[in-house]
């Protein structure tokens, strides 16, 4: 057996760098052909040595000296950068599968160009379903390839419903609270960036930490839900879950509950979407079934927690509603992160932007990005016009 041609977009990054650890494991089946990364240029340039990719691509905010170094320590190397580069990186001849793990809306177009040029695809990118549904899920029917699911919430509906489409009640999305799943509404007012970035169960990026603080991260996965398994929005519940031992729960028409149960390791649904439709034996601890455990569930909060709601007003609105709404956050949550604005000046900042910002048909990928684009400006002039929160 030939090993299988994979290419990371967003290589430096949690889920890249866990990508390669499972690619590590089984030489023979995996081989990297190309890595994109951001501006972590020393880990990149690590990738480079002990993987031998084919081509690499920087962000287009890499400076000259970082492209050269590359150059000079790997000249056989072809060394590309920004979305041209990713999208070289996705459609590769020698790649078969792409592991989309950018964060934001950087990850769209060369994910949807991967699908068109027929690879097959792990998404941990959930921001490109949430911008172009309908785009995205029409390709990948078109290309007759995979779309697999790697946010570990969705990735365990795929395994839950282990190809059965009918006769699904609802999607339970298992969520940990967060960092705020006890605060009160003035804790949250006056909470720091540290405070936000402590995510009590997973150690992730930046802006999927604060997503998690926000419970963003829980409307975006609502949204993506919605395309990924075809069910409709209220199809689609959120569940606080704060052990993260149940990743995510199916809800069938019988009333039976199908659970997925696991290690909290982001390298288990990394493997599962590289080697499905196979299981093969992982290097990670087993979940201890032999010692106490207690499972709890408590309803979300929305009043303190008003992501999840605009997320379902976006899909109910339709259109660019729901690119409108990603990309306010992705405005906000910077803002937040760069001392701009204070914590719940977030939500507020994207009910604002998605009442402002007019919703559009979304067939086409030009109609989506200019939707980001129009909401993007709204939400930095409402940054603009938001006092930041005095902490101490």
């Amino acid at each position: 057996m030939q090993p299988r041609g994979i290419s990371i977009l967003g290589s430096t990054g949690s889920i890249g760098t866990n990508t390669l650890k499972v690619v590590e494991r089984f030489p023979d089946r995996f081989h990297v052909v190309g890595l994109a990364a951001g501006r972590q240029t020393d880990r990149l340039l690590e990738q480079i040595a002990r993987h031998r990719p084919k081509v690499v691509s920087l962000s287009a905010e890499a400076p000259e000296e970082d492209r050269a170094r590359v150059r000079s320590e790997f000249p056989e190397v072809q060394v590309l950068q920004g979305i041209e580069g990713m999208v070289e990186v996705a459609t590769h001849p020698d790649c078969d599968f792409v592991m989309s793990a950018t964060v934001g809306a950087v990850g769209l177009v060369p994910t949807l160009r991967a699908i068109e040029a027929g690879k097959n695809v792990g998404l941990a990118n959930k921001e490109t379903l949430v911008m172009a549904g309908e785009l995205m899920t029409r390709a990948i029917a078109a290309s007759g390839r995979a779309l697999l699911p790697v946010d570990s919430e969705h990735n365990a509906v795929h395994q839950c419903l282990d190809g059965r489409k009918h006769h699904v009640k609802r999607i339970w999305l298992t969520a940990s609270g967060g960092p705020f799943r006890l605060s009160s509404l003035e804790d949250m007012r006056r909470a720091t960036k540290a405070q936000a970035l402590n995510h009590p169960t997973w150690n992730m990026g930046r802006k999927i930490s604060i997503d998690s603080a926000t419970m963003m991260n829980k409307g975006l996965e609502i949204i993506e839900a919605h395309w990924l398994f075809g069910v409709p929005a209220d199809g689609v519940r959120v569940v606080v879950h704060p052990q993260s031992t149940i990743h995510s729960m199916v809800e069938f028409e019988d009333g039976s509950l199908v659970a997925q149960l696991g290690v909290t390791d982001m390298r288990l649904p990394i493997q599962y979407a590289l080697t499905y439709p196979e299981r093969v034996e992982s290097d990670l601890p087993p979940l201890d079934l032999g010692s106490p455990m207690s499972l709890d569930f408590h309803p979300p909060d929305h009043e303190r927690f008003p992501a999840i709601g605009l997320a379902y007003r976006a899909l109910a609105m339709g259109g660019t509603a729901p690119a409108t709404l990603n990309a306010a956050n992705e405005v906000a949550v910077a803002a937040f992160l760069h001392d701009r604005i204070g914590f719940l000046s977030i939500a507020e900042i994207l009910a604002e932007t998605l009442s402002r910002i007019e919703t559009r048909a979304a067939g086409d990928l030009e109609s989506v990005l200019e939707a980001d684009s129009r909401a993007r400006e709204e939400a930095e002039r409402l940054v603009a016009r938001t006092a930041p929160i005095a902490i101490g």
